[in-house]
């Protein structure tokens, strides 16, 4: 077995045995955990989030960036692609970014939680799977409206699903657990992003505006949730401007 596949069940088993920083204390009455059904009906609830001022944000911030690099998206792809060093260092980043991991890890998360009836764990695997939702149909309606040659000659290169698809792993288990597992996710993420350039598979641009979805997508799921709090302010600057992100920690 591919030894990623088994870091990746290790750290699954871990984090369900594991109770997450916002689980009640024993003393407290628990709610159930929540069913599979609820992991469909409730979407239209969070998705209400998707449409707020800070996603608006966060896209335009994104989406400003995209257009900055474009210029040197093909420079900065080869550069990359071409760089041995960078391909061996980056190489399990296509393992780890790949849909079928995220999506199933998240599942993962979900049934350990229910399996072991632990609430709080499942509730995170729930998040965890309504993102990878949210954030795949995002993605390939954009893949496919788009239709952006990749720089490998294949069809569909903006955004990155990869980059989009960690990134809201990441923005859920940021706004749970707080920045001591949020950092590391986000460290992770980035590490997926520039494995997308060293395999020659996206362009810059691609990652940047990959990473704004999975962040809308993760931040929409878990909207009142967990131990973070997101503020995204606009700033005026000479001659242009800007967003400054705020992370601070919620009242327990």
């Amino acid at each position: 077995m591919n030894c990623s596949r088994v870091a990746s069940l290790i750290l699954l088993a871990t984090l369900a045995a594991s109770p997450p920083a916002l689980a009640q204390s024993p003393a407290a009455a628990e709610p159930g955990p929540p069913s599979v059904v609820s992991l469909f009906t409730d979407l239209g609830h969070d998705l209400r989030h998707l449409a707020s001022r800070d996603s608006a944000l966060i896209l335009g911030a994104a989406g400003v960036a995209s257009l900055a690099v474009k210029p040197a998206d093909e420079r900065i792809t080869r550069r990359a692609s071409q760089s041995p060093p960078l391909d061996t260092t980056f190489d399990q980043g296509a393992l780890i970014g790949d849909g079928a991991v995220q999506v199933g890890g998240a599942v993962a998360v979900y049934g350990l939680g229910r399996a072991f009836h632990r609430t709080a764990v499942a509730s995170v695997g729930a998040d965890l799977v309504q993102a990878q939702i949210v954030n795949g149909t995002l993605t390939l309606t954009l893949k496919y409206a788009v239709n952006r040659t990749r720089p490998n000659g294949g069809h569909y290169s903006f955004p990155s699903g990869h980059s989009s698809a960690t990134f809201a792993t990441a923005t859920v288990l940021d706004r749970h657990f707080g920045w001591r597992v949020g950092v590391p996710a986000y460290a992770l993420a980035g590490y997926v992003a520039v494995s997308r350039l060293s395999e020659n598979q996206h362009f810059a641009s691609d990652v940047i505006f990959g990473a704004g979805i999975g962040i809308v997508s993760g931040r929409a799921m878990t909207i009142g949730k967990g131990r973070a709090a997101v503020t995204v302010t606009p700033l005026r600057l000479p001659g242009g401007g800007g967003v400054w992100v705020t992370l601070r920690p919620s009242t327990p």
